[in-house]
């Protein structure tokens, strides 16, 4: 889980390398690992809304999404 100051952390870090300033290595390093870790989270947290989709057929069954899958291969 990525919290809202390391969303901040990034944002600042992305305007600060935008500017005339440019970041340093260390940032640079820091910028890295946190972009690592906030596509990470956003990876693990569409996997979870994809597990709890459910698929409705026009016959009215439903079933989720990763059996639905499964049937149409």
């Amino acid at each position: 889980m990525i919290t809202q100051e390391q969303i901040d952390r990034i944002n600042y870090l992305a305007r600060k390398s935008k500017t005339e300033e440019s970041l340093t290595p260390r940032e640079k390093e820091e910028q890295a690992q946190l972009r690592k870790e906030y596509v990470a989270a956003m990876r693990a947290s569409l996997r979870g809304q994809l597990d709890n989709t459910i698929v409705v057929y026009p016959d009215g069954s439903r079933k989720k999404l990763s059996e639905a899958n499964k049937k149409n291969s």
